[in-house]
């Protein structure tokens, strides 16, 4: 068997030691593979890191639960913190290369992307000081003033965190330190990175490491920067009025749903909460994508919903609706109605999908 089908077998096997809530099975395929010589860095990105993915694409797909997601996550963290604990005992492998900040943008929930980085980032001989998930900025910073590392890495896999992270870029460059950014939610290319004046991107652990290896140069003299420095565009000020707007945007869109699907009227409390959370995501996907002047961060956000809820048994041009009722409200913002007509249209041109019977099994 080849080194990649080794992996992808044992991959498969996680997943199904994962998925079924067993842990004690799970840390044992990788206790063993470390044991027979699989190097632990391939073991974090090739075998743990897919198995992640899969536990978010399988959540999506509706074949298994939150708390099924919750656990598997949590099964997967301590397997990675099993082997960081195993370490001391094993001789280093490389040289002491720097010492950097490994953190996530405030608001951001997921941090296995980022602890990935860092244990990667410590087997290649850097100090890491990991701050893990949703790091107050004000808090950041105050590390840095303490810490004064070589880079800060910033990660972040939900878009509508970008204009935190655009604070947090600027507020560390001030202080000298030079800013790597990575996760989905800078795009798949680092555009919004750029956009925010990241000074770098990388698309992965191991391109995190080279960008290191390579060097970054501290940012010059102190300078704050000002929002419109770098996204001129927010001078019509729409995102600013839709931010404000959003409990009342989000309170006369549903109204106007309930006009529109009378049966709506019936629904019980928790199913009227369900809907707010949906349309308060909409407007919140909306609001990034104008703070970035990016079509794409609210289509594809739409593009995902659809496939969310037709797994769950909601047909997806429900969404096309509230869109409409959005659109009314904030006829008087152009941008704004550009990016709700995009994505109503990618939501009507989208295939459609039968939505299947609930009550049958496959």
């Amino acid at each position: 068997m080849s080194p990649s089908d080794a992996t992808a077998e044992l991959s498969d096997r996680l997943w199904q030691a994962v998925a079924d809530g067993d842990e004690h099975r799970a840390a044992g395929l990788v206790h063993q593979a470390a044991a027979d010589g699989m190097e632990e860095e391939r073991l974090l990105l090739d075998v743990i890191a897919p198995v992640q993915e899969k536990v978010g694409l399988e959540w999506a797909a509706d074949r298994i639960t939150v708390a099924q997601e919750h656990a598997a996550t949590a099964i997967n963290e301590r397997i990675v913190a099993s082997l960081a604990h195993r370490r001391p005992t094993r001789e280093p492998r490389t040289p002491r290369q720097g010492r950097v900040t490994v953190s996530c943008i405030d608001g951001e929930w997921h941090a296995f992307p980022a602890r990935l980085v860092s244990e990667v980032l410590v087997l290649r001989g850097w100090q890491v000081d990991y701050l893990g998930a949703q790091t107050p900025t004000p808090h950041l910073v105050a590390h840095l003033h303490h810490t004064d590392p070589d880079a800060i890495l910033l990660s972040g896999s939900i878009s509508t965190h970008l204009p935190a992270a655009h604070a947090a870029i600027t507020a560390c460059q001030a202080l000298g330190v030079p800013v790597l950014a990575g996760g989905r939610a800078f795009g798949r290319d680092g555009r919004h990175a750029r956009a925010l004046g990241a000074d770098r991107w990388a698309a992965d652990a191991r391109g995190a490491a080279a960008v290191l290896q390579a060097g970054l140069e501290r940012p010059g003299p102190a300078t704050i920067r000002q929002v419109a420095d770098d996204l001129p565009h927010l001078a019509d000020q729409e995102y600013t009025m839709v931010v404000l707007s959003r409990p009342q945007l989000v309170k006369q869109t549903l109204s106007d749903l309930e006009s529109r699907f009378p049966a709506m009227r019936a629904y019980t409390d928790a199913q009227r909460e369900r809907t707010a959370e949906d349309i308060a995501h909409i407007i919140d996907f909306l609001a990034t994508a104008l703070y970035v002047d990016d079509p794409d961060v609210f289509t594809e956000f739409l593009t995902w919903t659809a496939d969310i809820l037709e797994a769950r048994h909601v047909p997806a041009h429900s969404v096309v609706t509230g869109l409409e009722a959005l659109a009314d409200q904030l006829r008087e913002f152009p941008r704004t109605v550009d990016l709700l007509q995009a994505g109503g249209a990618v939501l009507c041109d989208r295939p459609t999908r039968p939505v299947p019977d609930p009550d049958i099994h496959a």
